[in-house]
């Protein structure tokens, strides 16, 4: 019996949710994506000690004031992590906007575009990598004007069904919707030690956007991220793409039980209609939901955090040089 790992291969896009670069030579996953807390880790082990250099050494050519060169270098370290990685993979690589944007549609679109700039600089084929930008009003507004000129992205922190009808219609190409964040909120608010994973409404958010998407024909890509256990994984085998831990990657390779497929296109149906999504009706779904609008806040906050973090550990770098 194969393990439950390589059953789930045969069914989904396994993705690695890491940017340590031995976890991702060792799981060799079919994609990767990053974000600024994913890099803030990563950036403390010696195998990105050459990267964060030269990402500093770029800035200081690059010019402009100390601020102008602090986004550079971060921007850089950002895209020499990727390209480190997509020489792993054979897939795509997500890099994230600095969240601190996330309410700034020409800010976005700015930073993006230098992002795939830099990528095309190093000398990556920019068809693989995949801009990483919040699921807020003005970065869906972002992302859809970047599909327009060619460049594909990936619309994280995304916790209810408005955002993912929102990317939809923008086009996105794909979009990460966040399980265990989703989780987490229901048991502190419900006093639950635990849901089944049947029940687990991070399970059910996706279930019902997988579906949506697939029975009324949407492209755009469905990709669970942020788990908290294998359960919930199982619970969602069949999706299109699933970005998961190193940690439940092992769990899942040393398990030899029978993995089920939970979600498949040719047999999604969907009681939600398609509609036109305008900005107030966004917000205003988007208010009314507790859990998404306090989600999306938190982890805007974390990643903002993260990257403030990074920069600090970026400048430091810059002194000593």
């Amino acid at each position: 019996m194969n393990s439950k790992l390589e059953q789930l291969k045969t069914m989904t896009t396994v993705v690695a949710d890491t940017g340590d670069i031995e976890a991702i030579r060792q799981w060799r996953p079919e994609d990767a994506t990053t974000n600024p807390s994913l890099l803030l880790k990563a950036a403390a082990s010696e195998a990105y000690r050459p990267m964060l250099e030269k990402a500093v050494a770029y800035a200081a050519n690059h010019g402009g004031s100390d601020a102008e060169q602090l986004t550079v270098a971060t921007d850089m370290l950002a895209v020499l992590a990727g390209k480190e990685i997509l020489g792993l993979i054979p897939g795509v690589v997500s890099t994230e906007v600095d969240a601190r944007l996330s309410f700034d549609t020409s800010a976005t679109l700015e930073r993006a575009r230098r992002l795939v700039d830099f990528y095309d600089r190093q000398g990556v084929d920019t068809s693989r990598v995949l801009i990483k930008i919040a699921s807020t009003w003005e970065g869906i507004r972002a992302a859809e004007q970047l599909e327009k000129e060619g460049i594909r992205c990936n619309l994280t922190l995304l916790f209810s069904f408005v955002q993912a009808v929102a990317c939809a219609q923008a086009g996105a190409h794909l979009i990460s919707p966040f399980v265990g964040r989703i989780l987490d909120w229901h048991l502190a608010s419900s006093g639950r030690d635990n849901y089944p994973a049947e029940e687990d409404p991070g399970v059910l958010s996706v279930s019902r956007i997988y579906n949506y998407y697939k029975a009324n024909g949407f492209n755009t890509v469905v990709m669970g991220a942020s788990f908290r256990n294998t359960g919930e994984i199982e619970m969602l085998a069949g999706c299109d793409r699933l970005t998961i831990s190193p940690a439940l990657l092992q769990e899942l390779k040393d398990d030899q039980g029978t993995l089920t497929r939970k979600l498949n296109p040719e047999t999604a149906s969907s009681p939600d209609k398609p509609g036109q999504i305008n900005e107030k009706q966004f917000r205003w779904e988007s208010n009314e939901d507790a859990m998404a609008t306090e989600k999306l806040a938190d982890g805007i906050r974390r990643f903002a955090a993260d990257q403030i973090e990074l920069e600090h550990r970026v400048r430091q770098l810059a002194q000593a040089a």
